[in-house]
């Protein structure tokens, strides 16, 4: 999953902090989970984990991968091997319709139809597929844990045949090359060492009351972009809802899911209210230095909460960016750690 923001190359820098910064740490809160590799690692190490996200198809790859304790086993589906089964299927191994398959009659060219986010093929592959899914928890042969275990699968394998540069927010003029795969599922990762993982799909400020942990982990949106308009397919693919769709390339609705980590005039009260919301004893807090919040003024807000001596900022130089006749500049990963005066 390719994703803004990911943390993979950042997960040894988030494990040295808690290793050396706290005690007694046992479960954690992941309250902006995104792609869930850091949800993983955390459960992986072998903490209880708490994992949000307000973008559906996030929750949904977190709550069908890392949320379980074992593969599911289908057994009142029938299939032996519902993946394989699910990458074999046809349409016309189906009674459904042409008519009903949303990604194909909006994100495929074809008679009026000019997006090319996918290829023919896969657009219809990827609709027969999510319609047989929603079927056959609507018939009651797969569980919830099936449910989202398939759901995850599929939600992760659109990228890979996507007509995109990075994000939704455009597509390519011309066909890139994965384009010409074919869709393909394979298994989410399943850890099963029975550490506890819990996945939600509310605004921060909405669950962070109803919830306790020894350790916050907060990777907020850094900039103006608005997540869902780089992700709404990904979002249509989840939801599956049929929404009303706008603009050239097929935007759904996002009003409801705006995030104040993205408006430079609420940034700073939103940082604020995610920290006193949150019933933790420490925070990590993961940002770089061309968030919407400069670096000291971050610094200044952590350190107001932070029990005395508790705040320091880590910053990694791993990523390199250079503007084409223009000095070169560096983005700098940043990790404020503190411990939180309760």
């Amino acid at each position: 999953m390719r994703y803004i923001g990911g943390k993979r190359y950042l997960l040894d820098s988030i494990m040295a902090e808690i290793n050396n910064y706290t005690k007694n740490v046992s479960a954690i809160v992941d309250i902006f989970s995104g792609s869930g590799i850091v949800s993983s690692k955390f459960k992986e190490a072998g903490y209880s984990v708490i994992g949000n996200d307000f973008l559906y198809f996030a929750y949904v790859i977190g709550r069908g991968s890392t949320a379980l304790n074992k593969v599911p086993t289908f057994k009142k589906l029938g299939v032996d091997n519902p993946i394989n089964y699910l990458n074999l299927l046809k349409i016309e191994d189906t009674d459904i319709s042409l008519k009903d398959c949303f990604i194909y009659q909006n994100y495929s060219p074809h008679d009026d139809v000019e997006r090319m986010y996918f290829q023919e093929n896969n657009a219809i592959k990827i609709d027969i597929i999510r319609i047989t899914i929603e079927k056959w928890r609507k018939q009651s042969l797969i569980d919830d844990d099936e449910y989202f275990y398939l759901l995850a699968s599929l939600v992760s394998a659109v990228p890979y045949v996507s007509n995109i540069a990075g994000v939704y927010g455009a597509y390519l003029k011309h066909w890139d090359a994965r384009t010409y795969n074919e869709i393909y599922l394979k298994p989410p990762d399943v850890i099963t060492n029975n550490a506890n993982a819990k996945f939600y799909n509310e605004n921060c400020d909405t669950l962070l009351p109803k919830i306790s942990a020894d350790l916050l982990y907060a990777d907020p949106p850094y900039n103006s972009r608005q997540y869902l308009p780089n992700y709404h397919i990904l979002e249509t693919v989840a939801r599956y809802d049929y929404p009303k769709i706008r603009g050239v390339t097929g935007m759904r609705d996002y009003k409801e899911q705006h995030s104040d980590f993205c408006v430079s005039k609420n940034v700073e009260t939103a940082f604020r209210s995610m920290i006193e919301k949150a019933n933790v004893k420490y925070i990590i807090i993961s940002y770089n230095n061309e968030g919407l919040l400069s670096t000291e003024t971050l610094s200044s807000i952590c350190s107001e909460y932070a029990v005395t001596n508790s705040f320091h900022l880590t910053e990694i130089n791993y990523r390199r960016y250079n503007n084409i006749g223009a000095t070169k500049r560096k983005v700098v990963e940043q990790l404020y750690f503190f411990e939180k005066i309760r």
